[in-house]
This record gives structure tokens, C-alpha cells and sequence, in this order.
């Protein structure tokens, strides 16, 4: 009976050792079970390297639809290369390739396949799938390209058609060389769209039967039975950088199978850099696959010359220029979880980014409050301040603090003309009154809470260099939180210009003050103060309770603003957590908010009921929209036991770690380890920790204290330790003290 349960253990509890081939763990396919009207991620099964410039992926739906891979689709219509980080706002600078056999059939309806799940592999670094017609299509990846390979059965004419999906194109085929050049012009958001362009070229290995042109793009045929390699590389610059890219990052690959072992070992470097022990099979695919979503987005948008410089089109202004250029992200969704999660793993590139931020200001005029690729100023606030100040506290330091402070002063006093976070939507209101009113401006609670964490921001960059004018503007502006509280109904609330409440107010009603949530959602939005909203509330006691109520009422909606039942409000009930919405952003941060006010084991309660509730590794895998790795990157550092509540400090917050043992792997080198002693699905509460030997009776760590690597110790309870780490010492940073 003894080997048995041996056998049982490891099963259930598999350990993944050093070495190990993550990947495997891995299922991109995570959260692609989506529609318009609910979202389990709205992912799509993107294959590519980590931040790569370009992805691939499967195309079930029609050039242009935004849910580009569905998981209830039947039949694919080709792979493309892709840059979409929501089905939102659509894609850019796509061109596919599908295979064909029979009767040549180039439009998109007439060429789509059946094709089966069953026949799918989706990994990181490779991408099979097998068609109803026999034919076998698999990608590879690199970071600017692309290896792929298509194998047609015998006794059928064997065509290609690439498509230039929508917008402007251009190809040729020279049939001598096997080759096929082009550009696409399909793109959403650049400055300067008549300089845009995709260069792409593609390197074929077998000679082409048959050619032509049709309507949206190009063909060539093959002798039946014919299995072509196809290396593909892209280029913002021109085709002759496109071809240095296939040259650098392909040019040694004969097979497909070369350049997917690169990619293997890429991929499991990085993912191997957070080496989890413990937990189920299951866990251990959720964890790695949110893993392998947190680090696609940004993506780099640089390329390289010959001698290895780097350079880049400027999607702002249309020019080339010396340097590093990230782009594809909404930092609405991501300056909350992603770039936290980034500062741990891949500081350097994080200060690459902050020089691409102050570049593309000096480019187009602004800060970038979501980028695809050029700004589109969507969204709430102007969090490029808060990964600015972020990466700051945290010792990443690659531009000048007075750069910084100069292009978000420019940023908070000013309007820019894109959207409503391209500079700031009531600027002059939120400056002169304290807060933006209504009905002048929608959404007006949500950018007041989030101009002032933006301005706390700037204040702890200004403070840290001793630059007492920004330090005062932005002091006094950061608490403009306080402006909105109802001590009535102990709300944040909208407020007309004449400084009364806006009638009528209905905590439970959607939209209008509040973007995309309610009153219970954004009560909470005070990211830098959580004590001085303590303080508001009247104390511990009664902040807790409103905490708690959260997760305990009705999952009730009332529409409002929208006029109907919207996807997040879907999500919201179906996660039966009450009011509580983890498939959207804005209260992602609530359940940490419980070691502010020393009641930490209920942080420890509900962090891991979210993991365990609305989260796993199946298309159905996430509670909302997996927005540019936000919602994984909450689930991987609440796995680890972490969660940075406030961006612009050096702290991340303890939480419960899923995992028995976790080695963290910095940059460096420097090992730190998270161990959770008798971690199991019931033993959820810290009872104890230890860090590096000392006792750690604290609710946060630092980022020095993680990088530099040390040796965390939980051991874990399944009933809470009601006096451990409850004393407003052991609590995280705020900028009030308790009354």
C-alpha cells in the first residue's frame, strides 16, 4: 500500500525539477472559449517569443473580426501574423497563409477547412494542426519571424494563398528564387498611416508548380504530396530589414524543428526563471500558462541593424529612429499587475521601456496611455506615470527624474486629442475643484481616484531628488481622493460643478461617474492611501465590514448608463462572489486590502478562493478579459504569495502562495525561495513565516529584499492566526497614519 500512495502523491502533486520542459504545461489556447457577449479571457492561441514584435496564431473568424480564434469554431481560414492584445481594438499589420488542396480557393469563405481540436497542439514556441483535408500546417516562431512548414497529402493539387487581410497591399513572387515579397497596410491607431507599412518576405524550400494573383493577395501551387518549408520574417522599416531579420533569426534553421527547439529552450529559460514544486497538475497548467501570457505583451516594436543596434518606425510620428520602441498595451489594464510582475523578472527590459515612454512623449507630444501601436488615448488615466514611478522606486533609473516630472506635468495639464487618457479628460475642473465633475465628463469618479494615485506617482518620483516644485503641485493634488467621499453613504461620488452630489445615486448602477463598474467597485480606488480611506470610513473595523459586504450581497446588477447588460456584468454573477468583479480591473487589488486594516488571514482566504474559483487552464480559463497579461499576472504573483497594491512604491503584499515551494530566479541570478510549509487547498492561513531565519511578522515585502534572493518561510494553517502581523506596523505603505 506504501508504493501505491507513493505513486498517487506524484501524481496529484507532481514536483517539476530543474531542467524540465515547461512548455508542456503550457495550453495557449487558455481562454479562447469567448464571444461578444462573454469573455473567458478573449484570448486567441498566440505562438511567439517572449515580447516578440510579431505572433502567430490560428484565424477561425473573418479578416477584421476582432475574436480572431473562437473556440466553438469548426473550420480555419488560415495563420496570420498577429499583433492583437484585445478583440477590442481589433488587429494591425496581419497578412495569413492558408493551405488549400483540390480546386485552388482564395477567398476566405470558400478556403476555410474543418478541422478538429483533437488535432491541435498549442505551445508557446509551436503551433500543429492537422485539417480535414489531411493537410498538416505547424509554426515556430522567433522574434521577428517565423519557420513554417506545411505537409499536403498525396494525389491533390497542392496551392498556397496568402491574404492580405484588409487595408492596402502589395506582393510579388519570384519564381526563380522561391520567394515572395510584399507589404500590408492594414493598421488601427498610427500618427501617420500613409508611412506605415509591414514589409514582409518569405523564403520558400520547394519550387512553386503554379502562381498568381487574386482580389486580396497572392497563390502559388505545389506537386501534390508536397511538404514546403515557408521562413517568414517582417519589418516596420523596409523589406531589406525584413530580410536581415529572417537572415539573423532564421538563416541557420534548415528545418522547422531547429527553430522550434530554440524556441523550446527560450521559453523554458524563462518560464523555468519561476520554478514552482507542489500543487495539482492542474494548477501547475493554470500557473504556467498565465505565466506564458504575462510576458507577450508589450511587445517590442525595435528591430536591428547588422552590427546589432537597435532601431525603430516611430508609429507616433512616422520617422525611423536610434533606439528601443514598445508597444501593444492599455496600461489601464497592465500598470496594476503586468509591470509589477515585469520589475521581478526582466528589470533591464523595463528600463528599455522606460526610455521608449519618454522617447514616444518627445515623438508625438504625450505620454502613451494605450498604444496599438501609435496612442489611442483609451481608457482612464495616465498610468505611464505610474510605470515610470514604479520602475523608479524600484532602482530601474534609465531616464532623468526631471524628464520624467516634465513630460507628465505637460501631460496632467494639458488635453491631448485622442480619447480621454491622452492627457486628461477635465484637466482644468480636476485642478481648480478638486475633481471632475458631472455630467460634463463620464466616467468623472474613476479619473479623479485615478489622477491621484497618477500625481502620488509624480510626488515620489519629485520627493526622491529633492525637486520641491513638483513635490508640492503634486502633494497637494494626490489626495484629491478625498473630495469625492459621500461620509453618508460611504461612497466615492460624483459631484456637479457647483460642488453638490449628482442625483440620483444608485451604488448598484453601472456606468456613467464610474468606468466600467459601480460605486462598490471604485470605493476602493485609493491604490496610495489605503489607510487614509481607512481613516474616512472611521476605522478598521468598519472598513472590514464594507470589505466583507462586498463578497456577501447580492451579485445584483443595474445597467444604468449602459442601457443593457454588458459582458463585465455577466462575469461579475457568474463569478458568484457578490459584488466583487475580478474580470475587470478596477477591484483586482480589494482582497489585499484586509492587511491594511489587520485582518490579514482574510486576504489569505479569498486571494486563494479566486485562484481556485475563477481561474484555470481550459479555454473557459479566466473570469473576463485577459487584458496584455493584467489578469495573469494576478494570478501568478497571487501565486507566489504577492500582489503590488501600490505601483510607485518598492512593495508587494502578502498574500496565501498556492505553491508548496516557488524559487524565484532574478535577472542576476539570485535565488529567492518562497517555501509554504503544509500548503494544501485547506491550509490557507499563514500561521507563521520566518525570512532568512529572522521572524517575518510583516504584510509586504520589497523588491530588494525579493531580488537580491533569500529564503521565505510560511508554514501554513488551515484556521487563521488572529495575531500575527496585525498591528498597523506590519501593514503596507500609506500615506496617512491612523486617526
Amino acid at each position: 500500500m506504501k508504493s501505491i500512495v507513493v505513486i498517487v502523491s506524484a501524481l496529484l502533486f507532481p514536483l517539476l525539477m530543474e531542467g524540465a520542459d515547461l512548455t508542456r504545461l503550457v495550453d495557449t489556447r487558455q481562454g479562447t472559449d469567448s464571444h461578444f457577449g462573454l469573455s473567458r479571457g478573449n484570448t486567441f492561441p498566440a505562438t511567439g517569443m517572449p515580447f516578440g514584435m510579431h505572433l502567430w496564431s490560428p484565424q477561425t473568424g473573418k479578416n477584421g473580426d476582432g475574436w480572431k480564434y473562437q473556440w466553438q469554431a469548426t473550420s480555419l481560414r488560415g495563420l496570420c501574423q498577429s499583433h492583437q492584445c484585445s478583440p477590442w481594438v481589433g488587429d494591425y499589420a496581419v497578412y495569413s497563409l492558408m493551405p488549400v488542396t483540390g480546386q485552388l480557393r482564395t477567398a476566405e469563405d470558400e478556403r476555410a477547412t474543418a478541422y478538429s481540436h483533437d488535432d491541435e497542439v498549442a505551445r508557446p514556441h509551436y503551433y500543429r494542426v492537422r485539417l480535414s483535408d489531411g493537410t498538416v500546417a505547424e509554426v515556430a516562431p522567433t522574434t521577428r519571424g517565423a519557420h513554417l512548414r506545411f505537409s499536403y497529402p498525396r494525389r491533390q493539387p497542392a496551392w498556397l494563398v496568402i491574404d492580405g487581410y484588409v487595408g492596402q497591399w502589395d506582393m510579388h513572387i519570384d519564381v526563380e528564387k522561391r520567394q515572395i515579397t510584399g507589404w500590408v497596410n492594414n493598421q488601427r491607431f498610427v500618427n501617420h498611416a500613409e508611412t506605415f507599412r509591414s514589409y514582409f518576405v518569405l523564403q520558400f524550400d520547394r519550387p512553386f508548380t503554379a502562381h498568381g494573383q487574386w482580389e486580396g493577395g497572392v497563390y502559388v501551387g505545389f506537386a501534390p504530396g508536397t511538404k514546403v518549408q515557408v521562413k517568414a520574417a517582417s519589418s516596420y522599416i523596409s523589406e531589406q530589414q525584413a530580410w536581415l531579420n529572417l537572415t539573423t533569426e532564421l538563416g541557420n534553421d534548415r528545418t522547422l524543428e531547429q527553430t522550434c527547439e530554440r524556441g523550446r529552450q527560450t521559453w523554458n529559460e524563462l518560464l523555468g526563471r519561476v520554478l514552482v514544486e507542489g500543487g495539482t497538475l492542474e494548477q501547475q497548467r493554470t500557473f504556467y500558462s498565465c505565466l506564458f501570457r504575462a510576458n507577450l505583451f508589450s511587445r517590442k516594436f525595435y528591430e536591428r541593424r547588422a552590427d546589432g543596434t537597435p532601431y525603430y518606425y516611430s508609429p507616433y510620428d512616422g520617422q525611423v529612429h536610434d533606439g528601443y520602441m514598445y508597444t501593444d498595451n492599455g496600461f489601464w489594464d497592465t500598470f496594476r499587475s503586468q509591470f509589477p510582475l515585469t520589475c521581478l523578472l526582466h528589470p533591464t527590459q523595463q528600463g528599455r521601456y522606460m526610455q521608449a515612454l519618454l522617447q514616444a512623449q518627445h515623438e508625438c507630444g504625450w505620454l502613451p496611455s494605450w498604444s496599438f501601436p501609435g496612442e489611442t488615448g483609451g481608457m482612464v488615466g495616465n498610468h505611464a506615470m505610474s510605470l515610470l514611478a514604479d520602475a523608479w522606486a524600484k532602482g530601474i533609473r534609465t531616464v532623468p527624474a526631471d524628464s520624467i516630472l516634465k513630460a507628465y506635468a505637460h501631460e496632467a495639464m494639458n488635453k491631448g486629442p485622442w480619447g480621454g487618457a491622452n492627457g486628461r479628460a477635465g484637466w482644468k475642473e480636476y485642478f481648480t475643484l478638486g475633481y471632475v465633475p458631472f455630467p460634463e465628463s463620464h466616467g468623472c469618479v474613476t479619473q479623479t481616484l485615478e489622477y491621484a494615485y497618477d500625481d502620488f506617482c509624480a510626488y515620489q518620483v519629485a520627493r526622491s531628488v529633492g525637486n520641491s516644485h513638483y513635490e508640492q503641485v503634486f502633494g497637494r493634488q494626490m489626495m484629491n481622493y478625498r473630495n469625492l467621499w459621500d461620509a453618508s453613504t460611504r461612497f466615492m461620488r460624483a459631484r456637479t460643478v457647483d460642488g453638490n452630489w449628482y442625483e440620483p445615486f444608485d451604488p448598484l448602477e453601472w456606468g456613467g461617474p464610474y468606468t466600467e463598474g459601480n460605486a462598490w467597485h471604485y470605493v476602493w480606488s485609493v491604490f496610495h492611501d489605503v489607510q487614509g480611506l481607512i481613516n474616512l470610513f472611521g476605522g478598521d473595523e468598519a472598513f472590514v465590514s464594507k470589505i466583507d459586504s462586498v463578497f456577501s450581497m447580492d451579485n445584483t446588477v443595474h445597467p444604468g448608463w449602459y442601457g443593457g447588460m454588458i459582458h463585465e456584468m455577466v462575469e461579475m454573477q457568474q463569478a458568484e462572489m457578490g459584488q466583487y468583479a475580478h474580470g475587470n480591473q478596477p477591484i483586482q487589488h480589494l482582497p489585499y486590502l484586509y492587511c491594511y486594516a489587520g485582518q490579514p488571514w482574510k486576504t489569505q482566504y479569498w486571494v486563494r478562493q479566486i485562484m481556485d474559483r475563477l481561474y484555470n487552464s481550459t479555454p473557459q480559463g479566466f473570469p473576463g478579459d485577459e487584458d496584455q497579461g493584467g489578469m495573469s499576472a494576478w494570478y501568478v504573483l497571487s501565486a507566489l504569495g504577492l500582489y503590488a497594491v501600490t505601483p510607485g512604491t518598492d512593495q508587494y503584499v502578502v498574500g496565501s502562495p498556492l505553491f508548496s515551494r516557488v524559487t524565484l530566479t532574478s535577472e542576476q541570478g539570485q535565488r529567492f525561495v518562497i517555501e509554504a510549509r503544509g500548503n494544501t487547498s485547506d491550509n490557507v492561513y499563514i500561521d507563521k513565516a520566518e525570512l532568512n531565519g529572522a521572524p517575518f511578522d510583516r504584510n509586504y515585502l520589497t523588491y530588494d529584499e525579493i531580488t537580491r534572493g533569500g529564503h521565505l518561510v510560511f508554514t501554513m494553517s488551515d484556521h487563521p492566526n488572529r495575531q500575527r502581523a496585525t498591528s498597523k506596523v506590519a501593514a503596507p505603505f500609506s500615506l496617512s497614519k491612523p486617526q
